[in-house]
C-alpha cells in the first residue's frame, strides 16, 4: 500500500471524481471529504495525511476557514495545503490564502499534468524527508550500539573499522539528503519571491494613490499587508541565504579582520547613531576567510547586540581576540585558533536556551516587539562550520550576551578540521 495519502476537499461529488480519476496512474491513497467540516471530521480522526487539495469556494466553512482551522491544531500545522479554485482572485484574496496556510493555487479547469506535477514535488519532498529521518535512526541506532560495545570491551579492530565504514556510509547519504532538501528550498523560496513581488507593488499603489480616499481602518490593513509582506521577504532572503551555505566549494583569502569590522560599521552607522552606541574593537588579526561569509556572520551578530538591547541603555559593544588553542587539545602539531569575542549589555537570554539559539526558526522573545526570521544565529553557525570553526554562546537575562567564535588560523591543514571537531566536543 502506498504511503502518500492525499485529502481532497470539495462540496462537488463530480469534481472531487474527476480529481481523483487524474490520479489514477499514481500509487496515492486519496480520501475524499464533501465538506470543509467533513474533513476537519476526518483529521479529528486521522492526522496522517501528506497533502490537503481544497476548493476554496464551499457552502458553510470556506477553503480559507478551513484551512485556518485545520493550522490551529499542532499535529496538522505541517501538512501542505494546495487550494483549488475557479475564481481569479485579486492579490489581496490570494494573499489571504497563503497567509491561511496555501503553498500553492490550482485554476480551475484543472490540467491534469500541471496538478499531478505539483503534487510530485510534494511528494517527492516527503519521501526524501522520510529517507532522512530513517537515516537519522539508523546513525543513532549505530552509535548506540558503538558506544554500548566500547563499554563492555567487546570490540575488536576490525569490527570498529566495518562500523566506522558504515557510519561514514551513512553520513555520505545523509548529506547527499541534506543537500537536495537544501536545494528544494532554494527553488522554493526563490519561486515564492515573484507573487510576493506582486503583493508589494499593489500595496504600494494603493497606499500612494489612495491613502487620502481610504478611511483610516482602510490605511491600518494596507500599512499591515505591506508589514506582513515585508517580514515573508526578509524571511524568503534569510531561507536562501542559508540554502546558499550548503555548497562545499568555499574559497579562503588572507583577510584582515579589521578592514571587515569598519565595512560593517559603516553599514550600521545609522543605527549606531540612533541608538546611541558605543563600538569598542580592539586590533583583530588576518585569518584565512571567506571575507563575504565572515561578513555576514559578524554582521549578524553586532546588529543583535544593537536590536537586543535594553530600554533607556544605550548599547555597548566590546569586540576582542586572542590567540590559542582549543582547551584540552592534543593534536600533535597543536592547530591554532583566533577566538573572536562579541560582548554586549543588552537583555541577555537565559542559558538553558544555549542549545536552541543556533537552530533554524527559534526565537526566544516576542515577534511583534522584535523584528527578525529566527534564522540569523542558524546561518552564523553554519558559516562558522564551513570555516572549520565552532561558535558558542554565554548569556545572562538583563545582563548582557557574549558570542566567542573560535577560527583556525590558517585553513591550508588537514588537522585544522580534527582541531574544530575537538574544539566543539569541548563546549559541549
Amino acid at each position: 500500500m502506498s504511503d502518500i495519502k492525499i485529502l481532497l476537499v470539495d462540496d462537488r461529488e463530480d469534481n472531487l471524481l474527476s480529481i481523483e480519476s487524474i490520479f489514477a496512474s499514481d500509487d496515492y491513497r486519496i480520501v475524499k471529504a464533501n465538506s470543509g467540516r467533513h474533513a476537519l471530521q476526518i483529521l479529528l480522526k486521522d492526522q496522517d495525511f501528506n497533502l490537503i487539495l481544497m476548493d476554496v469556494k464551499m457552502p458553510g466553512l470556506s477553503g480559507f476557514e478551513t484551512a485556518s482551522l485545520i493550522y490551529e491544531r499542532e499535529k496538522l500545522k505541517d501538512i501542505p495545503i494546495i487550494f483549488i479554485t475557479a475564481h481569479s482572485y485579486n492579490e489581496e484574496s490570494v494573499y489571504e490564502g497563503y497567509r491561511a496556510g496555501a503553498v500553492d493555487y490550482i485554476y480551475k479547469p484543472i490540467k491534469p499534468e500541471l496538478l499531478r506535477s505539483k503534487v510530485a514535488v510534494f511528494v517527492d519532498l516527503h519521501r526524501k524527508t522520510k529517507a532522512l529521518l530513517l537515516q537519522e535512526m539508523e546513525l543513532r541506532a549505530i552509535n548506540k550500539n558503538l558506544e554500548s560495545e566500547v563499554k563492555e570491551h567487546k570490540l575488536s579492530e576490525e569490527q570498529v573499522k566495518n562500523l566506522n565504514q558504515a557510519l561514514l556510509e551513512n553520513i555520505h547519504i545523509l548529506e547527499n539528503a541534506n543537500a537536495e532538501l537544501a536545494r528544494f528550498a532554494y527553488v522554493a523560496s526563490h519561486d515564492l519571491q515573484e507573487p510576493l513581488r506582486k503583493i508589494q507593488m499593489y500595496g504600494n499603489l494603493l497606499k500612494t494613490k489612495y491613502h487620502t480616499v481610504v478611511e483610516d481602518e482602510g490605511n491600518f490593513f494596507i500599512d499591515r499587508m505591506q508589514n506582513g509582506a515585508q517580514r515573508l521577504q526578509l524571511l524568503i532572503r534569510d531561507i536562501l541565504t542559508y540554502s546558499r551555505l550548503t555548497d562545499n566549494n568555499i574559497s579562503f583569502v588572507r583577510s584582515d579582520l579589521n578592514h571587515i569590522i569598519d565595512e560593517i560599521l559603516l553599514d550600521l552607522e545609522l543605527r549606531i547613531k540612533e541608538s546611541h552606541a558605543q563600538i569598542i574593537v580592539s586590533e583583530l588579526p588576518e585569518l584565512d576567510v571567506n571575507p563575504g561569509q565572515i561578513s555576514q556572520l559578524f554582521q549578524n551578530i553586532i546588529a543583535n547586540a544593537l536590536k537586543f538591547s535594553r530600554k533607556n541603555i544605550p548599547p555597548e559593544i566590546h569586540i576582542t581576540s586572542e590567540i590559542g588553542y582549543a582547551e584540552g587539545e592534543v593534536l600533535p602539531n597543536k592547530s591554532k585558533y583566533c577566538h573572536i569575542s562579541i560582548r554586549d549589555n543588552g537583555i541577555g537570554f537565559d542559558e538553558s536556551f544555549l542549545e536552541q539559539i543556533f537552530t533554524l526558526f527559534k526565537r526566544l522573545n516576542d515577534s511583534n516587539e522584535y523584528e527578525g526570521t529566527g534564522i540569523g544565529l542558524a546561518i552564523c553557525k553554519k558559516i562558522v562550520e564551513k570555516h572549520k570553526g565552532y561558535i558558542h554562546a554565554k548569556s545572562r537575562l538583563n545582563e548582557g550576551s557574549t558570542f566567542i567564535i573560535s577560527l583556525p588560523i590558517t585553513q591550508s591543514q588537514n588537522d585544522a578540521h580534527k582541531a574544530a571537531q575537538h574544539l566543539e566536543s569541548t563546549y559541549r
